[in-house]
C-alpha cells in the first residue's frame, strides 16, 4: 500500500507515502555522479546523474524506493502485488535490467520523462533477485517532471507504459482500471451540490458536495481521493506554502496504525512521507513517529564525488517548546 503524487505550483514536487508493515532499513540516500554501479546483464554505469531518495544501500548498489535526479526527474516504485510480472528469459535486443535496478537505471541516465520513455522501449524488465535474501518485490512506477507523468507497468501481458494526467498512483488493480473508475465520482464537487432531489431538501452544512468520496484505504479509495484532492488543490506557491500542502494530500490518504491489519496480522502503517522540489532538488521526509519534516538539499553536496552518502532518519518526534 502507497500513494504517490506528482504537484505544480512555482516549481515541480513529487512524493509518496511510504505504507508497509516492516522497515527495510531505510534511511536518505545521496548517490554522486562519478559512483561506479554495477548493473547484472546492462554492464557498468561509471558516470550518471547524480541521485537523491529514500533507499538502502545493499552490497555497495542503492536500492531506491523513490528519487529526484539533479536534472529534476522522479521515480517511486509502489507494491502492485499478484499483477507484476518479471519473465526469466532475457532479450537479447534490448537492455535487460532487474526491477531493483530500474530507478537507478532511468534516473541515472535521462533527463526527462521523455527521455525515460524512449530508454523503456528499449528495456527488458527480466526476473533476477538481488539475493538470496533479497528477493524481487512485485512493482509498477509513477514516473514523473515537471511536463507531467507516466506509468510504468509490467505483467502477464507485457510492458504497458501509460500517460498518467491524474498525477497519481496507488496500487493495484492496474492503472488503466483505476483511470476508468474515476468516471464513478463526475458528481464530486468542491462547492455545494446541486439540488436536483427535492425542494424539501437543504444542505444542512459545507462539504456536501464531497459526498461519496472514498475514505477507506483500499488502493482505489485512495487513487480516487488522491486525484480529487490533487485536482483540487490551492495553495501559496512559495516554498512553505507548496510543501505544506503537499503533505496534507499526503496525510489525507496516510494509514493510521490499528486501521490496516495484513493477513499476517501486521500493522500496515505509513512509514515515512516523503515530498521531494524536483525544481530546486530538496527531498523532505516526516515518519510515523516524527511528524516534523526534515529535509536535505542535494545541491549542498558534492555532485561530482565518489561516494554515496546516507542520512539515517530522525524518528523520534521533534516539538518545538514556546516555554
Amino acid at each position: 500500500m502507497c500513494t504517490s503524487i506528482a504537484m505544480k505550483t512555482r516549481d515541480f514536487y513529487f512524493g509518496r507515502t511510504m505504507d508497509i508493515e516492516y522497515s527495510f532499513n531505510e534511511c536518505v540516500v545521496f548517490t554522486p555522479r562519478n559512483y561506479p554501479v554495477n548493473f547484472r546483464k546492462a554492464g557498468k554505469m561509471y558516470h550518471h546523474y547524480a541521485l537523491l531518495g529514500m533507499g538502502t544501500v545493499i552490497e555497495g548498489f542503492p536500492l531506491y524506493a523513490e528519487a529526484v535526479n539533479e536534472k529534476g526527474l522522479c521515480i517511486a516504485g509502489l507494491n502492485f502485488p499478484d499483477s507484476a510480472y518479471y519473465p526469466s528469459k532475457e532479450d537479447e535486443e534490448r537492455h535487460n535490467i532487474s526491477p531493483f535496478e530500474l530507478i537507478f537505471w532511468l534516473l541515472g541516465k535521462c533527463a526527462s520523462v521523455s527521455e525515460a520513455r524512449g530508454l523503456l522501449e528499449n528495456t527488458h524488465l527480466i526476473n533476477i533477485p538481488f539475493n538470496d535474501k533479497t528477493p524481487l518485490t512485485p512493482l509498477h512506477w509513477h514516473i514523473a517532471d515537471r511536463e507531467g507523468s507516466i506509468v510504468l507497468e509490467s505483467t502477464k501481458k507485457g510492458i504497458e507504459i501509460y500517460d498518467n494526467p491524474a498525477g497519481v498512483l496507488t496500487n493495484n488493480p492496474s492503472f488503466d482500471f483505476q483511470m476508468t473508475n474515476l468516471c464513478q465520482y463526475m458528481n464530486l464537487t468542491t462547492g455545494c451540490p446541486k439540488n436536483c432531489f427535492s425542494n424539501m431538501a437543504s444542505p444542512f452544512g459545507q462539504g456536501l458536495g464531497s459526498f461519496g468520496l472514498p475514505g477507506d484505504f483500499s488502493p482505489s479509495s485512495r487513487f480516487v481521493k488522491a486525484v480529487y484532492l490533487n485536482l483540487n488543490s490551492t495553495c501559496e506557491e512559495d516554498e512553505q506554502g507548496s510543501i505544506s500542502q503537499f503533505f496534507h494530500l499526503l496525510n489525507a490518504v496516510a494509514v493510521v496504525r490499528g486501521s490496516v491489519l495484513t493477513q499476517d496480522d501486521a500493522y500496515n502503517i505509513t512509514s515515512y512521507s516523503c515530498c521531494m522540489n524536483a525544481s530546486k532538488r530538496i527531498y523532505y521526509y516526516t515518519t510515523y513517529s516524527n511528524s516534523q519534516i526534515t529535509a536535505i538539499n542535494m545541491r549542498k553536496e558534492n555532485l561530482n564525488g565518489c561516494t554515496p552518502k546516507k542520512f539515517p532518519l530522525i524518528k523520534s518526534q521533534q516539538i518545538a517548546w514556546m516555554n
